[in-house]
């Protein structure tokens, strides 16, 4: 993991400063001299910059993330728990750790950030954008707000707005956390039995009937504790070792911003001022991006083909479906290199 310091006051959309910025990222690969074989990842809500940990199988040799071809990056979002500047980071106004005054964020501003890297190592072409589920809201809202920059686009099982149903998720997840009386101290292990019960609540969207009646069935007649219910236990303990309150909680608010026809004349209007050739992925059986609301995104998108990956995982089907994602990206991204 690399991080780039921007030593100057970084403006948010809706109105907060952050004094100074920290950006972490990862590369795989090299970048050409002509800076023109970069293929950019934007990764979803708890994720980090290191994409060969949380998408397995796609950063390898032959893959649509080839590190003898391209050189790869993805840059942790703001807000975050891996190293960009979040909640937990010290604020330097104050010395002490920011916890629930971390300012509100917008999708645009993660994408500004972004926007602030690219131009720091010298990328002024990305040769594929890439976003997957909150990764996708990033990768639109950039490729309209720079179209000049990007000549591939990649959305996955993602959207052009957040929706009324994303929100209520969203929404949900926030009652749990604020139903955790710790919620708001000033300290980093705040509000995790919250964060846990929200993780818990994320997942039964993400996963949805056909991903758990498929994986969580009990083995034995009567069990003592059914295997659905230590798993979610399982998934939200999970959760806490590794990330915290705070951070769910302003990128929840961040995503439910998304809407890339604000202050653009609308979605329609908006998404025409993408110039890059786009390819749209939906899977069967997600609820929180069905497919048929990819195949509506694809069709109000110039220059877009869609694809559909057949899974019983639903929304994770795009981090469990690896061959299948690879037959529909691969040729895609490397159509000009064959």
């Amino acid at each position: 993991m690399n991080l780039y310091r921007h030593n100057r006051p970084f403006e948010l959309e809706r109105g907060g400063i952050l004094p100074e910025l920290v950006i972490a990222f990862s590369t795989y690969g090299e970048l050409n001299a002509a800076h023109d074989n970069v293929v950019w990842v934007c990764h979803a809500l708890t994720a980090d910059s290191e994409v060969a940990a949380w998408w397995p199988h796609t950063v390898e040799a032959g893959r649509f993330l080839d590190p003898a071809r391209h050189f790869i990056i993805c840059a942790n979002i703001l807000g975050s728990h891996y190293g960009t500047t979040g909640p937990l980071h010290i604020n330097p106004a104050t010395g002490r750790p920011y916890y629930g005054d971390f300012p509100e964020l917008t999708i645009r501003d993660m994408v500004k950030a972004h926007r602030l890297l690219a131009d720091m190592l010298g990328i002024h072409r990305i040769e594929a954008l890439i976003g997957s589920s909150v990764g996708g809201f990033q990768a639109v809202e950039w490729a309209v707000e720079e179209p000049e920059r990007i000549e591939k686009l990649v959305l996955i099982a993602t959207a052009a707005k957040a929706t009324p149903w994303c929100i209520a998720i969203d929404e949900t997840q926030r009652m749990a956390i604020e139903a955790d009386s710790t919620f708001g101290e000033p300290y980093a292990s705040a509000g995790l039995k919250g964060l846990a019960a929200a993780r818990a609540i994320g997942l039964l969207s993400y996963r949805g009937a056909d991903g758990y009646n498929l994986t969580q069935q009990d083995t034995e007649e009567t069990p003592v504790q059914h295997r659905a219910c230590t798993y979610q236990q399982h998934q939200g303990e999970k959760l806490c070792r590794r990330y915290n309150a705070y951070s769910y909680y302003k990128i929840l608010n961040a995503f439910d911003t998304h809407n890339v026809g604000r202050g653009r004349g609308g979605i329609e209007t908006a998404l025409q001022r993408i110039t890059a050739q786009c390819l749209v992925v939906g899977i069967s059986t997600d609820i929180v991006f069905p497919a048929s609301e990819m195949r509506s995104l694809n069709d109000l998108l110039p220059h877009s083909t869609y694809h559909q990956i057949d899974s019983p995982f639903g929304h994770d089907g795009f981090l469990v479906e690896h061959e299948q994602l690879n037959r529909i990206l691969n040729p895609f991204i490397n159509s000009s290199h064959e």
